[in-house]
């Protein structure tokens, strides 16, 4: 730390005494001496000049609290349309009740959250069973899409199969159909021809005299006959190549065609029922879910009427004044803190520290704690955050830090006044005075030295400093003697000695408001002096 920060500590800068010869010296112009050796005060104290350690260290106030505190909050919320907000509290363990872990804290009433379970448990039953009957629906739809899709399929191949087998012309039905009757007309030929042969035969015979007329008749019958049979089956033929053909051919490619189209549209509607199968299945899937979890959330909050200690520790009523008092009978709502169990064996400070020191203060410094209410015992501390941001509810910049007490404490309480010496540094074997042994006016830095022969000013150059002791640098050394009380070492009359006159810049600890004050009752008097 240099002589720049130095300025910026709490050693004392000027004395009253200083203060009111500077205000009698601006008013009245009276003079201060310097006491000599022979002519010194008897009431001046001295202090031996010694090396020794100087602990650096900065002491702060703060509050004592735990360093793990346990909230317990109410986790049931309110039953709608009971007309009733909130809930009951049956019981409620004392406050400032010692108690242990898993001991019973609150009992909440439980009655109504019961009866809504109970009624939730059906209303779940129910969703399960819708849940179940979906997902058995979703399964056979998909069967019964395989299934009419295969069916199509099906059709579709056998449609093909029928047109192929059609128009196959080495043993299509169609080539078949053509062969019989080209068979037909052959046999339908031959009869022709035979009968014919007869008909000549037997008008031969009958012009010989050996044929009757009637069997003349029956043998020109038979005759047309197997013309007619040949006519016909000639008649088939063309029938058959010429019309029966392509209707059959036409017919039987409309029935590949419609059945491809039959097997797009089961695919079509197989995927709509699947969705819709398989929409009403997670629709049930999710009203279960819903019921599932509004389920378990009302167990919760039936479990949760029954609130344990989830530490040991001194419960603490939380004091709120958007709710009631914490009492039995009383009401609690969703996530309102009820009490709170600090540990009372881990306990740590909570203070503030100044911004002029902010720069020294670290985590992991050292700290020394005493608590107010047991003076005769110290704590060993550490110093575990220092916040980046200023205490937004002072008026001056000082930063909120936590110091941690490293042992297991007995007796002590939350709220408890507790003193922080901040250990920052230790200088070893340094010149070092008490801080009311040094003056200072603006720049100027001072003490007053007993020389043997009388007293003198010596200019110091200084270091750091603690509350009671600061570093001199230069100007002082070991086995001198230095005055502690420089106020009962100025005199009216030596102002030359004591380094003040009415020119010189106000000491900076000098109240302002009445220097300035006694300067304009200096400046009216001598306005009244040359007016006269």
């Amino acid at each position: 730390m240099d002589s720049q920060k130095l300025k910026k500590s709490n050693f004392p800068k000027v004395t009253l005494g200083l203060l009111i010869l500077f205000l009698a010296l601006i008013g009245g112009g009276i003079y201060l001496y310097s006491a000599q050796a022979d002519g010194a005060p008897a009431t001046l104290v001295y202090y031996m000049v010694k090396k020794a350690d100087l602990p650096i260290t900065i002491t702060e106030r703060g509050d004592l609290q735990s360093q793990s505190e346990e909230q317990v909050l109410c986790e049931v919320a309110d039953i709608e349309g009971d007309n009733f907000k909130g809930t009951e509290v049956q019981f409620v363990v004392p406050n400032g009740s010692t108690v242990t872990k898993g001991q019973l804290l609150v009992e909440l009433n439980s009655s109504g959250h019961i009866e809504r379970l109970d009624r939730q448990i059906l209303a779940t039953e129910r969703a399960r069973s819708d849940q179940i009957t979906a997902k058995v629906k979703y399964e056979n739809q998909k069967t019964q899409n395989k299934t009419a899709e295969e069916e199509a399929v099906l059709q579709v191949r056998l449609a093909k199969l029928a047109l192929e087998e059609f128009l196959d012309k080495e043993g299509g039905t169609f080539h078949i159909n053509l062969q019989d009757v080209d068979m037909l007309i052959q046999e339908a030929k031959a009869a022709q021809l035979i009968e014919e042969n007869n008909l000549r035969g037997v008008e031969r015979l009958y012009e010989l005299g050996y044929r009757s007329h009637g069997e003349l008749f029956s043998a020109q019958l038979s005759a047309l006959k197997s013309e007619r049979a040949l006519a016909s089956a000639l008649s088939k033929k063309k029938k058959l190549i010429g019309y029966q053909f392509k209707r059959t051919e036409l017919e039987l490619q409309g029935k590949v065609a419609s059945s491809e189209r039959t097997l797009e549209q089961v695919k079509r509607d197989n995927e709509a029922l699947l969705e819709q199968a398989k929409a009403i299945m997670d629709a049930a899937e999710a009203s279960f879910k819903k019921e599932m979890e509004r389920r378990k959330r009302y167990q919760n909050y039936v479990d949760n009427c029954k609130i344990h200690a989830p530490q040991s520790g001194m419960v603490a009523y939380h004091v709120c004044r958007w709710h009631a008092p914490i009492r039995e009978g009383g009401t609690v709502q969703l996530r309102q803190e009820i009490l709170s169990i600090p540990d009372l064996k881990r306990m740590q400070v909570q203070t503030k520290i100044h911004e002029s020191v902010l720069d020294l203060v670290h985590k992991g410094l050292p700290v020394t704690v005493r608590i107010d209410a047991f003076p005769n015992r110290t704590y060993s501390g550490v110093v575990d955050f220092v916040s980046v941001l200023p205490d937004a509810e002072e008026n001056s910049k000082v930063y909120t830090t936590v110091i941690k007490i490293e042992e297991e404490v007995q007796q002590l309480k939350p709220g408890m006044t507790a003193l922080c010496e901040i250990h920052v540094d230790l200088l070893k074997d340094v010149v070092s005075v008490p801080v009311q042994a040094v003056q200072q006016v603006k720049k100027e830095t001072w003490c007053y030295v007993d020389t043997g022969n009388g007293i003198e000013r010596r200019e110091l150059i200084l270091g750091v400093t603690n509350e009671k002791f600061i570093e001199i640098k230069k100007g002082l050394n070991a086995g001198e003697r230095v005055v502690l009380n420089p106020e009962s070492f100025i005199k009216a009359n030596s102002e030359k000695e004591a380094g003040i006159s009415p020119d010189q810049d106000i000491p900076k600890n000098m109240n302002l408001d009445l220097i300035e004050e006694a300067r304009r009752e200096k400046e009216k008097s001598v306005k009244k002096l040359k007016s006269k």
